[in-house]
């Protein structure tokens, strides 16, 4: 295993956990498996539960308003949880290094489930936000967390598969979200699924291990390991890990976000829109989910820099596919659809191997929670534009294609990174 910039201790403590385990490890393994699967999925379902229910609870909470209002309503909600997401992945990424990997999965799970229950109690769309910006802000740390203890305890030829399958349960969540939509018509009562994590997490309190690694590279003497991630001895690989990631995934919310707005301007039966928004937000979905089930394999038989250059190549080409060759909606088109987002889901799963990897132990969940983050802020802010440059660019369609070529940026990056 490639380590950059790691001292000899380090290297040490990594290369002593890559190991054929035990049974007890093993079963150690099947624990931090079941408890970060569980906590990803129902972070997925908390993230999309109140996008699936606002028209209803804005009905219970203001009973009935204008489109204007309910607009405004949906984008404080999003946009608050957002941040959340965004502070909490910074936050919890220095809180992972300091108290543990274990513990960390743990809080964060139990934050963002704590709050997701409580927002059923809600009385007021002040306290549904307040109450969003702090689930925000456990997912976001889940989201680093659960990747980085994944990552530390498993054995290096099985961590890319590993990774890949734990990555699939945030699409499982919101897959889940959608259909709690049909069964539990209540808003309130469908918040209430936060009291599973919130019992997976007190479980896993007393049942999850802590990583060898850390604790060894916790008590070590030698604290050159220990410095602040902004310094030179982290400085280009953070750099390089923003990028990637970053440029990925300002790319794919782009598409998923303004794919159905593409799909409704470019089919003149309303109806008939209405329909395909649907099965297109279903096909990116369920393709994604299956490319981040697979990318362990992939980037076992290729490597993970081929992976990832594969995946910023094939986005780059598909984006241009869909939404410069097609005028209308027809089969062909949902399955360059598909073959777009399959190819997304592998750099999800890819990237979860990838950014933990480029540092030691030491600094490495505050490093990853920097580069997932950092691209999620400018995705925020990126990612708004698009709608206003559909006039000026003449439709949906061009204005996503242009942002695709962000795929490019971060094609380059990866060629000119090392494999890891």
């Amino acid at each position: 295993m490639k380590q950059v910039e790691v001292n000899i201790e380090e290297r040490i403590i990594i290369t002593e956990t890559l190991y054929q385990p035990s049974a007890a490890t093993k079963r150690s393994l099947a624990i931090a498996f079941i408890v970060c699967y569980i906590s990803i999925m129902f972070s997925g379902i908390s993230s999309m539960l109140m996008s699936v229910y606002l028209p209803v609870a804005v009905k219970d909470l203001l009973g009935s308003i204008p489109d204007e209002r309910m607009n405004y309503i949906s984008a404080y909600i999003n946009s608050i949880f957002i941040f959340g997401s965004m502070f909490g992945g910074f936050a919890w990424g220095f809180v992972c290094d300091k108290i543990g990997r274990s513990k960390a999965v743990v809080f964060s799970t139990a934050l963002y489930a704590l709050f997701t229950a409580l927002t059923a109690f809600s009385s007021s769309w002040l306290i549904v936000g307040v109450y969003r910006f702090i689930t925000g802000f456990g997912v976001g740390g889940v989201i680093v967390t659960t990747n980085i203890l994944i990552a530390e305890i498993w054995p290096e030829k099985k961590r890319a598969i590993a990774l890949g399958i734990v990555s699939a349960a945030m699409p499982v969540g919101f897959i889940v979200a959608g259909a709690l939509n049909n069964l539990i018509p209540e808003w309130r009562n469908a918040f209430l699924s936060g009291i599973i994590p919130l019992i997976t997490a007190v479980i896993a309190m007393f049942i999850l291990a802590e990583p060898e690694s850390w604790k060894q590279a916790n008590h070590a003497q030698d604290n050159k390991a220990g410095k602040q991630i902004f310094s030179r001895d982290y400085r280009k690989n953070l750099i390089s890990g923003s990028i990637i990631f970053g440029a990925m995934l300002i790319g794919l919310w782009a598409i998923f976000s303004w794919a159905p707005t593409w799909v409704q301007s470019i089919t003149p039966d309303n109806n008939k829109a209405d329909e395909l928004r649907g099965i297109t937000m279903m096909i990116l979905a369920l393709s994604g989910l299956i490319g981040s089930i697979v990318s362990g394999w992939i980037v076992n038989r290729i490597g993970m820099r081929k992976t990832m250059m594969l995946c910023f190549a094939a986005g780059f080409i598909m984006t241009a596919v869909v939404f410069k060759l097609n005028s209308s909606i027809t089969t062909i088109t949902l399955v360059e659809m598909g073959i777009m987002a399959f190819f997304f889901g592998i750099s999800q799963g890819a990237l979860s191997v990838y950014i933990p990897a480029l540092f030691p132990t030491k600094v490495r969940a505050s490093a990853t929670g920097f580069c997932f983050n950092i691209g999620r802020l400018f995705t925020a802010t990126v990612v708004f534009f698009i709608g206003a440059l559909v006039s000026f660019l003449g439709g949906y369609g061009n204005a996503i294609f242009i942002f695709s070529f962000i795929f490019i940026i971060g094609l380059i990056t990866t060629i000119f990174s090392k494999e890891k």
